[in-house]
């Protein structure tokens, strides 16, 4: 905005109207657009939940078990938790973005039919709708998600471990192998030791949900553009995180050939390539150096990634064509007896 300082107008002559942009208003959202998302999901986590749960008191579909509205009820199980290990990732973004000033939406949970995706879920977003004022600002509001999702998800982890069973192998059916992160082989073998021979842990719906949360944050994790694991290699390197983005994204390309199930976050990881390119969008204020203990922190967060890492987060499996692994763990649909069985080690 300019004043005619330089040529005034004549003396009582109009003064031109000119445009004062106002500016808006931070952190307005539309909250009935987020509770409505929020309900969408918590029904079908908690739909997706009674599922898991009719697989974990069948036994792997040993046991009958009526269907009833009761099930529901049990669903929770799974979709509290999950809820809470998605929900404590995305406010701990927002949480740092309203203590740094930084415009940003509350969540967008996704809800997803449990035929279409076991989770019941696609997770949750928020949307940041201004630049990144500085480096630590940056690191801080990218770490912040990841941090508070993995303190959620130790506890029901270990909780969830607590209320499994161990029981015998299914000897028929098919389903998928679920990958096995090292948090996981921890809190299985603190709880159980090593299983005996012919046995392994039916998993409780708890396990499920901290076994999605894990995925959820080791991917967020990936070095990669605008993911948080984007935003932290980029507030430590500067633009130098445009290699690591594109060598991130060819170890993905990678993967997918040892492991079909890379393929939604390999293609996901190209299309955010070509719409954007591999520079993550520049902060404010790119000189101000990074604290040495956000440095530290990074090195947090890199084994907060290597606990929950997967290099096959899931293939499919013949129950009983091979000998299982002792921590083998599996879900899918028991062919022989109809029903659902559950995730086991």
């Amino acid at each position: 905005m300019t004043f005619p300082l330089d040529d005034p107008a004549p003396q009582g002559a109009p003064i031109p109207p000119f445009y004062v942009p106002v500016l808006r208003r931070k952190f307005q959202s539309r909250l009935w657009l987020h509770l409505l998302l929020f309900a969408l999901t918590l029904v079908t986590t908690t739909v997706a939940g009674a599922v898991h749960y009719l697989s974990f008191v069948s036994n792997f579909g040993r046991t009958q078990i009526a269907l009833n509205a009761g099930l529901l009820v049990q669903g929770l199980w799974y979709s509290l938790t999950i809820l809470a290990i998605l929900g404590a990732h995305e406010m701990g973004h927002y949480l740092y973005c309203r203590r740094y000033g930084v415009d940003a939406s509350p969540p967008y949970f996704i809800p997803m039919p449990p035929l279409i995706f076991m989770t019941g879920t696609l997770g949750a977003v928020i949307r940041i709708r201004e630049a990144f004022p500085t480096r630590k600002v940056l690191f801080d509001i990218g770490i912040a998600g990841p941090l508070a999702g993995f303190a959620v998800l130790i506890p029901t982890l270990f909780y969830g471990m607590g209320l499994s069973t161990l029981v015998p192998m299914p000897t028929s059916g098919e389903g998928y192998t679920l990958g096995e992160p090292l948090l996981f082989q921890l809190a299985a073998y603190t709880v159980f030791g090593t299983p005996p021979p012919g046995f392994t842990i039916n998993m409780h719906p708890m396990v499920f949900a901290s076994w999605f949360g894990m995925l959820a944050t080791y991917w967020n994790l990936l070095p990669f553009g605008q993911f948080d694991g984007g935003h932290l290699t980029h507030a430590a390197f500067g633009r130098t995180s445009r290699w690591i983005t594109i060598a991130t994204a060819f170890v993905a390309v990678l993967m997918t050939y040892f492991s079909i199930s890379w393929l939604l976050m390999t293609v996901l990881m190209l299309l955010m390539l070509w719409r954007m390119g591999p520079d993550h969008p520049p902060v404010m204020n790119p000189y101000e150096p990074l604290p040495t203990s956000r440095y530290v922190l990074l090195g947090v967060s890199v084994l907060v990634f290597v606990l929950c890492f997967m290099p096959v987060p899931l293939a499919p499996e013949q129950f009983g064509t091979k000998p299982a692994r002792p921590s083998q763990n599996a879900h899918g649909i028991d062919v022989d007896a109809g029903a659902p069985s559950n995730l086991r080690p």
